[in-house]
């Protein structure tokens, strides 16, 4: 395991996390962001490169968005 990766958690209720989502990528500086459950699992987690035009990520806010319907809270891992 690599000690050396900067990581933050926040935890957030399903309503906003792709709110959330869209901020953490605006900021330009993530390298992977992973969703997990209230429960610990990962649920899902996605690369983001510098440069992602939206096209590109529109299936993974598609994703996201179903994520938040079926969660109540969750956790954002960003991996920067």
């Amino acid at each position: 395991m690599d000690e050396n990766k900067n990581t933050e958690e926040f935890k957030i209720n399903g309503e906003d996390l792709i709110s959330k989502i869209k901020e953490i990528i605006k900021q330009g500086n993530a390298k992977k962001i992973t969703i997990k459950g209230k429960d610990g699992n990962e649920i899902i987690s996605f690369p983001v490169t510098v440069g992602v035009a939206g096209l590109i990520l529109a299936p993974v806010f598609a994703a996201v968005g179903a994520v938040a319907a079926l969660a109540t809270e969750c956790t954002i891992v960003i991996e920067r």
